[in-house]
């Protein structure tokens, strides 16, 4: 069975799996594995009023959140408590997948290529075993690692959900019913 196919699977393999866990909340620094812990901040709501329901948190705070009602096939937003937020993919399988190439996309807003690069390799200098952590939750998740998108691809759809109709359904207002401030102002582009 490939679970990244099948509804509402990954998420608990998200908090529970201890090769999923491992790489998620210790590199790609996604963390499901408590929900009661997961509460946006007051004020902090969609701009169109649909549901903001967060799932998952990064280690600064900042969230991951399911936009509207539905399950795992909901659009992804992130909001950060400095005050920025914006669509991350349409969809948990996406996200996963970004976050499994691109573990350090937090530091790709208004880089170029060259820095990008930089970043990437600084990355993999820290955690020299990432390859090979990435692969073993890819098959935990029931992906192909030799199938996961490029980090270019990757880092190009976060561009794209962050101009197109994806982001406006997708703004996220704070206590001051004031827009957040994009994550994604300048295009990120990996060679």
């Amino acid at each position: 069975m490939n679970v990244s196919n099948t509804p509402g699977a990954l998420l608990p393999l998200l908090a529970t799996d201890e090769e999923v866990v491992a790489f998620f909340a210790g590199i790609a620094d996604l963390d499901a594995t408590d929900p009661a812990s997961q509460e946006l901040e007051d004020g902090v709501r969609l701009a169109s009023g649909a549901r903001l329901e967060q799932f998952a948190r990064a280690g600064s705070g900042d969230a991951f959140c399911f936009v509207g009602e539905g399950g795992e096939e909901r659009p992804v937003v992130y909001v950060s408590l400095d005050g920025e937020a914006g669509p991350l993919a349409v969809g948990l399988p996406e996200l996963v997948r970004l976050c499994l190439v691109a573990p350090w996309w937090r530091d790709a807003p208004g880089r170029t290529p060259v820095q990008l690069r930089a970043v990437a390799d600084e990355y993999r200098a820290d955690i020299p075993d990432l390859d090979r952590r990435r692969d073993r939750a890819a098959r935990a998740l029931g992906l192909d690692p030799a199938e996961l998108p490029s980090q270019a691809a990757a880092l190009d759809r976060l561009v794209s959900l962050s101009r197109g109709p994806v982001a406006a359904a997708c703004l996220v207002v704070g206590y001051e019913s004031e827009p957040l401030d994009p994550l994604f102002a300048a295009a990120p582009s990996c060679p």
